[in-house]
């Protein structure tokens, strides 16, 4: 009993979480499309087919159980109508099976049912495998249609979470691993990072494709959620917010990854020797923990574009790019040095100076205000001063004047 009420309570806390919602949605649709059947459909066997149904019919958004419900239904009445002409025309023989899931599959693929393909032959072979096929097709479909009307009205009176949260939170998260590998390697040019250091840096911005790819399948949830969900009034806002902070961090691992390269071939030509010592391993590394909070800094800042007030998190994220474009301006005076000294090196320290340029533009703050403001333009339908659409472009242009001042502020 303990164990149990663990369970329970852990699933309350967690409630907002997809595999939650998704466990408890798909119960109360399936017991309440049986409890319908039983009273809809009288006489014969249980109608375990509209649970069924309605096991796969609901997802987490209302968008993905209207598109789940409307394949599934068609499948289904696919697979009927064939078996049903099938049975007008011949029996049920080997070579005519065969045939049935032939012209089940590629009906399948033809009426676009997705992942209920296998669903059409199905349907047709239990069909035509009963005496009575007119029945049996009518009872499937009756119950089908119960499973998936089902489910549907219950994500549509039972408005689904909005999974905005979540996605900010894991862009959040990935801009925070990130941070950890630039300060990472910040600490260790300070002390004299080796060449075994360099190659582990490599690896770990290599690692950050898996995140990426984690994160785009949270956004891909949240987008869905937001898809008629009568909770979203500006949902074109956040997942503008959401899509271009992913693109952001998602170029701004590969231009690290990049760097670190670059730092990893310098540290082979240089061999048992530091990366870099001296007054330019001082100011790079400084220069690294200002990029790392500025990465940091626009995470939390589109966490906060679809939450709350991002003023916070731009002013922070503004301050650091500041730091960090003074802090370029001295290394490249440094490294300009280095390369009249070690001619040999001067394309790996401006290929390091180019990737670091890169950072800085792609986070800076007044030009992704300005990208907001160009897209939801684009996107814009109705051109009334009072619509949504019109004053999220008059907020990203609040937001692009403010970073204006801010960057001319003596």
């Amino acid at each position: 009993m303990p164990a149990v009420r663990e369970t329970v309570v852990g699933l309350i806390r967690r409630r907002n979480e997809p595999i939650v919602v998704q466990t408890v949605r798909c119960t109360v649709a399936a017991t309440l499309a049986f409890a319908a059947a039983e009273w809809l459909i009288s006489g014969g066997p249980p109608p375990l087919l509209a649970p069924l149904t309605a096991l796969l019919v609901v997802q987490v958004s209302l968008y993905a159980t209207l598109t789940s419900g409307m394949r599934r239904v068609n499948s289904v009445v696919a697979g009927v109508l064939i078996s049903s002409a099938f049975s007008a025309l011949v029996g049920l023989s080997w070579w005519s099976l065969g045939l049935l899931i032939l012209a089940s599959l590629v009906v399948g693929h033809m009426v676009r049912v997705d992942e209920f393909v296998p669903e059409v032959a199905i349907s047709a072979m239990l069909v035509l495998g009963v005496s009575h096929v007119a029945q049996a097709a009518w009872s499937r479909v009756a119950e089908t249609l119960i499973g998936a009307a089902t489910g549907i009205l219950l994500n549509a009176l039972v408005a689904p979470p909005v999974l905005v949260e979540p996605a900010g939170e894991a862009i959040a998260g990935l801009g925070r691993r990130m941070r950890t590998l630039l300060m990472q390697i910040s600490r260790e040019l300070e002390r004299g990072a080796t060449r075994e250091d360099a190659v582990r840096w490599l690896h770990g911005a290599r690692v950050l494709d898996n995140e990426i790819a984690q994160v785009d399948a949270a956004l891909n949830r949240a987008d869905e959620s937001m898809k008629f969900n009568p909770r979203v009034r500006e949902g074109l806002l956040a997942r503008l917010v959401l899509r271009s902070g992913l693109d952001t961090l998602e170029i701004c691992a590969v231009v690290l990854r990049t760097l670190c390269r670059s730092l990893t071939d310098l540290s082979h030509r240089r061999r048992s020797e530091p990366v870099y010592e001296g007054q330019v391993a001082a100011v790079l590394s400084e220069l690294f923990l200002h990029i790392a909070d500025a990465v940091d800094s626009f995470g939390r800042l589109i966490t906060a574009q679809v939450s709350s007030n991002a003023e916070v998190a731009e002013g922070e994220l503004a301050r650091a790019l500041t730091e960090g474009r003074e802090d370029r301006q001295r290394i490249a005076d440094l490294l300009f040095t280095e390369s009249a000294r070690e001619p040999d090196r001067w394309e790996l320290h401006g290929a390091l100076l180019a990737n670091v340029d890169r950072l800085l533009n792609e986070l800076d703050v007044e030009r992704r205000s300005q990208w907001l403001a160009e897209e939801l333009d684009r996107h814009r339908q109705d051109p009334v001063r009072s619509s949504p659409v019109h004053r999220m472009r008059r907020a990203a242009r609040s937001a692009q004047r403010r970073a204006r001042r801010r960057r001319h502020r003596p």
